[in-house]
Formats: structure tokens, C-alpha cells, sequence
């Protein structure tokens, strides 16, 4: 039987696994619900700024928005197998997992058990006999998981080293856990990032409590990781050394224009000064820095730089990079910032949350250089019923660019692409029949 993996773990269930008190889901429900207004009201969101919605079309790249979509089918595939390893056995009622949707970000009108469908070689269905329904995870799900595991702990050293180094570039050298934990999965950290892994490592850094909340705060000033990413490209190569101040730099960044984009020639001379201009270190001490001056934003782009250079994908959501504002020293408007320097970055817009890709870092769809990490993540993507049919992304982003001169914001309405990145071959699962 194709769900003999389940029916397993099902039988020593009770009753009482499969019945839920009333009294204490209504108050996790009402703890969620004041949680997630508190943070609503804390975290302003720019992902509706207008110069956003004003963006020439010439200045898209039409492979980088393929890559979104690819790492967001990825996303909500890992955090329905995450909510199901925390399960006793592993196994779960389909019914019960729509209520993590918001979790999963799976925008509606779009279903979980619809999207779990799509993808039956890592995840299983079947019916006990009451009719209800159960998910869990395939055998080749299991061993991925497994062979995350042994990656995840191969990565500790770099994760430790640029975990570090965040707190390094912060200001008052400590962050927020809650803030760190946003990058947990594009920086390779491990699950257990907030109940163990903080601890594991004395001689870096250490949990301390303030205000009611956890902090990780710098131990020791490592001056060997004090070195931006940029500038050991350009040690490694003997390139662009200039002489600066202490704590400064005179390094220009790569930059790399969208093909569509034929105006570059008319700003060569801003880009030039741009390039040439010393900005201070993302490592020095940024207090005495002016918002809104050359000097600020330059150092801003700096930071951006470095911190998508700790990512295993070299991208990140536009939000919890807004989430490191006052830490980091940077402005209120980044959207700003990122979109002036499109040269540099890349803001991708499909579904609701905006990202932010490295330019340099890809060739094409395709990343330049792949750590064992990303190669796992696009193994999972082969066992998902993902087939990327390019052709209809780049129709639906053509769609859009009609509309960008009436403001449209592009994709705005949530994940509509979900539908398109499917093939309707080989996607639905057979669903057994559990005897128990």
C-alpha cells in the first residue's frame, strides 16, 4: 500500500489526537491574533511605495522573476514539512494543516491540500476509516531531510562567521533574536536557531534579555571578519586597491544593467562619480553620518551589499531587510535606495512581499556559484510539480508592463502566478484507504 508509512504512524494515535479542546484553541487563537496586530502595528511595510509601482518595464529582468517563482514553490514545500515534523508521528489531518496557511503563505483562494496534491512524491494522503483525510511524508522526503541535516551542519561555520558579522555591523554591536530568525532560512542557520544554536557558540556572542526580549549580543571584535565580501574579491584579484582613510573604502560595485535598459550611456558620468566616491565601512561606526547625504546612501548600498552576500541565494524579502533600519544605520525610504541602484540590486515583484537579488551573483536564472545548500533546495524543487513553463511567466510580466503606467503595482494581488508554475500531468496523488 502506497501509505503504509502512515498507517503506521496513525495506529498508536488516540482519539484524543484527532479532537481538539475548544477552550484552548480559542486562546491560541486569541494570542495569535493580538500578536499579529502588535507586529502590524511595530512594522511598517514598504512594499507599496510608489516609485515601486512607477517602474520603467525596460528596467525588469524577466530571468530573476523565474527565480522568485522557483523559491517561493521551494519556500511553501519546506514550511508544510517543517509544520509536519513537529508532529508526534509526523503525520497531520489535511484539514487541520489549512489552518497554517498564513504560515505556509499560501494566499487564498488557493488551497493546501490542493497544493500538497501537486507534489505526491513528498508528500502522502490518505483516509482513515472515519473518511478523514492525512498528510505525511514520502520515504524520499524523509531522506531529504536527513540530508539536510548533515548540510545544515556542514554550513555552521559560515553561519556562525556572518551571524557575527551582522552583529559586527550593528551599532550597538547586538540584534534582536526574533529580527536574526528572519534570515534563518537564507542563511542556511539550523531549526533549532532560537533554542540551542545561540548557545553553542560562548566565544562569539551570547543571549542576553532586555525589554522583555532576546538579544544576541557580540562577545569578541573578530578585525579578521571585519573585511567586506567586496573587498576580498578585490584582494583575490589585485583589482581596484585605492588607497583610503581608515574605515573607509573606494571600491566600486559590480554592476550589472537589465538587457532591456539602453540608457546607460547617458548617465556614465553620475555612475563614474558614484563608483568613485570613498563611503565609510559597513564595520566602522556610522553615528556621525548625515541621512539623505551621498556619503549615507552609498554606505547603505554597502551594507545591502554585504548582507545579500551572507545568503545562500544572494536574495532576501525587501521587509526584513527594512526590519534592520535604526540597527543598521540606514534610511527610512530603502526602497529608495534599492531601486536608484538597479545597476547593483534587482527588486523582484511578484506576489505581496517584494525581493532583493544581487546582480552580480547571477548569470541568467542561475546562480553563479551554488553552495551544497542551494543545490539540496533545487533537488526539492525536482520533486515538487513544479515545471517552470517560462513562456507564461514572461506572458504574465508582459501583462504587467501594459499596465505599469497606470500605477498597477505588478502581481500585487497576492500569488496568482500559482496556478501557471504547474503542470496538470502527474499531479495528483492517490489517496489509500487507512483501516484503523
Amino acid at each position: 500500500m502506497a501509505c503504509k508509512g502512515i498507517l503506521s504512524r496513525l495506529k498508536p494515535l488516540t482519539r484524543t489526537h484527532v479532537q481538539y479542546d475548544s477552550t484552548s484553541m480559542m486562546q491560541q487563537h486569541l494570542t495569535s491574533s493580538y500578536r499579529h496586530l502588535f507586529l502590524a502595528t511595530q512594522i511598517r511595510h514598504m512594499t507599496r511605495h510608489r516609485r515601486v509601482k512607477d517602474r520603467s518595464k525596460k528596467k525588469r529582468i524577466h530571468h530573476l522573476e523565474i527565480v522568485t517563482e522557483r523559491y517561493k514553490v521551494v519556500a511553501k514545500v519546506l514550511a508544510i514539512i517543517e509544520i509536519l515534523k513537529k508532529e508526534q508521528e509526523q503525520v497531520m489531518p489535511l484539514r487541520q494543516l489549512e489552518k497554517y496557511r498564513q504560515q505556509i503563505n499560501l494566499p487564498k483562494p488557493y488551497k493546501v491540500a490542493d497544493f500538497i496534491r501537486k507534489s505526491p512524491k513528498l508528500f502522502e494522503i490518505c483516509k482513515d476509516t472515519r473518511g478523514a483525510l492525512w498528510c505525511g511524508l514520502t520515504s524520499e522526503a524523509e531522506e531529504l531531510m536527513e540530508e539536510e541535516t548533515k548540510l545544515l551542519e556542514l554550513n555552521n561555520e559560515k553561519t556562525v562567521e556572518y551571524v557575527t558579522r551582522l552583529l559586527m555591523m550593528s551599532v550597538e554591536k547586538k540584534l534582536p533574536v526574533d529580527k536574526i530568525a528572519h534570515f534563518r532560512r537564507d542563511m542556511g542557520l539550523p531549526n533549532n536557531f532560537r533554542t540551542e544554536w545561540v548557545h553553542m557558540f560562548p566565544e562569539h556572542f551570547k543571549l542576553v534579555r532586555m525589554w522583555d526580549t532576546d538579544f544576541l549580543e557580540l562577545v569578541n571584535w573578530n578585525p579578521k571578519w571585519a573585511v567586506t565580501e567586496l573587498e576580498k574579491k578585490s584582494m583575490a584579484t589585485k583589482d581596484n586597491l585605492a588607497i583610503c582613510s581608515p574605515g573607509e573604502l573606494c571600491l566600486p560595485f559590480p554592476m550589472k544593467f537589465p538587457p532591456d535598459y539602453k540608457r546607460v550611456s547617458q548617465y556614465k558620468g553620475q555612475i563614474e562619480n558614484f563608483q568613485k566616491m570613498a563611503y565609510l565601512s559597513p564595520y566602522a561606526d556610522a553615528r556621525g553620518l548625515t541621512p539623505g547625504t551621498r556619503e549615507f546612501d552609498k554606505r547603505t548600498v554597502a551594507i545591502i551589499h554585504e548582507i545579500l552576500s551572507f545568503t545562500l541565494e544572494k536574495r532576501l524579502v525587501t521587509d526584513h531587510l527594512t526590519h534592520f533600519r535604526r540597527e543598521l544605520v540606514m534610511p527610512q525610504k530603502l526602497m529608495r535606495i534599492l531601486l536608484k541602484h538597479f545597476g547593483v540590486f534587482y527588486v523582484s515583484e511578484r506576489g505581496k512581499r517584494f525581493s532583493v537579488f544581487l546582480n552580480e551573483a547571477y548569470n541568467g536564472s542561475e546562480l553563479v556559484d551554488k553552495v551544497p545548500l542551494v543545490l539540496w533546495r533545487e533537488k526539492v524543487l525536482q520533486f515538487t510539480g513544479y515545471r517552470g513553463r517560462m513562456k507564461k511567466i514572461i506572458d504574465s510580466d508582459t501583462h504587467a508592463h501594459d499596465d505599469a503606467d497606470d500605477d498597477a503595482v505588478f502581481m500585487d494581488d497576492g500569488d496568482e502566478e500559482m496556478s501557471n508554475p504547474f503542470n496538470d500531468d502527474d499531479s495528483e496523488m492517490d489517496v489509500a484507504t487507512l483501516h484503523i
